[in-house]
């Protein structure tokens, strides 16, 4: 019971970390007209973050590999809660763009570090499910945190949502501080044992994968709102509830996929996850004709997305079994990446294009990977038997 409870607080972090990340997403027009700027130029709030943590993060990780996880953890959601502080009084574009890099920063490590120690505290049959445990707190701040914060920055202003969940953040900060317990490396694990899991062309193609069916998403994703106001006559609070919709199925879609994982493998639960967020992609384009067929895609396009995502770290856990927060920390890496790339990519389609064609950008990474994942598997499918015939 008492595993349990901090693997959901754990988890309860992650969500305040994940709705800070997202939340742009559901104020985009706001801050732009705020800061005065372009929705493109608003969206780079989203890709920062998603770089800090996908470059500055791991290297943070690596070179604190051997100090207890939990001093680290204390650590980084300290920084992390100071900085949505400071994202209230941010009086410039310039100036919130460094404080989303820290918050990138603080907010990949103490994820990472978050998903190793839950790992760390269950057996190895239960790791599928913990991990989905865990990312269910980063799809349930869709579920929670961005419509939430949506509705509420129209009546409050987009900057107290930060004040209000970097005083949430406390909450886990306390509790972690209390009971986790002090987590360190049995062995001392050296850089040139971390960069050399990067040698291995399966953990490479797999971090491919990651990379392209995040950026698929995020492509569509991160400029949700004014998409579904393109394609539909709804208003912000309209789009409010969707979003919470959307976000209750990529909750459902991150236990769901963590199950699945755990009992028909991770390989599976990847290629039926890619195969269904393809799809949806391709419906996308008729679906917006009837308001209720676009918000049934949407659904199936969030569970689908967030099914894959525990079942792609335990097949890389799996990969790198001695060291599985060098995995973690990774592919973790790579999603931010995903983020980023999708983020990036989505404003400069609507930049040049129109921001009704940001499903079909979506679904060549969305293929690029399934394509990747059939290639990865039948090889190692094809290495499994040439091994038993020997």
């Amino acid at each position: 019971m008492k595993k349990n409870l901090i693997i959901y607080v754990l988890a309860l972090a992650v969500f305040l970390i994940g709705t800070v990340e997202y939340i742009i997403t559901g104020v985009i027009e706001m801050t732009a007209v705020d800061f005065g700027v372009s929705i493109s130029e608003a969206g780079l709030l989203v890709t920062v973050f998603a770089l800090a943590a996908a470059i500055v993060a791991p290297i943070l990780i690596a070179l604190t590999i051997n100090v207890d996880r939990k001093k680290l953890l204390l650590v980084t959601l300290s920084v992390f809660i100071a900085s949505n502080g400071l994202m209230f009084i941010s009086p410039s574009y310039e100036t919130a763009l460094l404080i989303r890099i820290i918050q990138g920063v603080s907010g990949g490590i103490a994820t990472v570090v978050a998903m190793a120690v839950a790992t760390r505290l269950v057996e190895k049959e239960k790791r599928g499910r913990t991990i989905g445990i865990i990312l269910m707190g980063l799809s349930s701040s869709l579920v929670l945190g961005v419509p939430i914060g949506t509705f509420f920055s129209e009546i409050f202003g987009w900057r107290v949502l930060f004040v209000l969940i970097g005083l949430l953040t406390i909450l886990p900060l306390l509790f972690i501080y209390k009971k986790v317990p002090v987590i360190k490396e049995e062995e001392a694990v050296t850089l040139r044992m971390q960069l050399s899991i990067l040698k291995d062309s399966k953990i490479l193609t797999a971090l491919a994968i990651t990379l392209f069916y995040i950026g698929g998403y995020a492509t569509l994703f991160t400029y949700i709102t004014p998409f579904l106001q393109a394609t539909s006559t709804l208003s912000i609070t309209e789009i409010s509830g969707i979003l919470f919709l959307a976000g209750i199925c990529s909750f459902i879609g991150s236990r769901v996929g963590g199950q699945l994982a755990d009992a028909k493998g991770s390989r599976f639960t990847i290629c039926l996850g890619l195969l269904l967020q393809g799809l949806t992609l391709i419906v996308f384009a008729i679906a917006g004709v009837n308001l209720f067929v676009l918000i049934f895609v949407l659904m199936i396009f969030m569970l689908a997305t967030w099914s894959i995502s525990p079942a792609q770290q335990l097949f890389l856990f799996t990969l790198v079994p001695r060291n599985p927060d060098i995995a973690l920390s990774v592919n973790t890496s790579f999603i931010q990446f995903g983020f980023a790339l999708g983020s990036g990519l989505g404003g400069l389609v609507i930049s040049r294009t129109s921001i009704l064609t940001l499903n079909w950008v979506g679904l060549g990474a969305v293929s690029i990977a399934l394509l990747l994942a059939i290639l990865l598997f039948k090889k190692m499918n094809s290495g499994i038997k040439t091994t038993i015939h020997l």
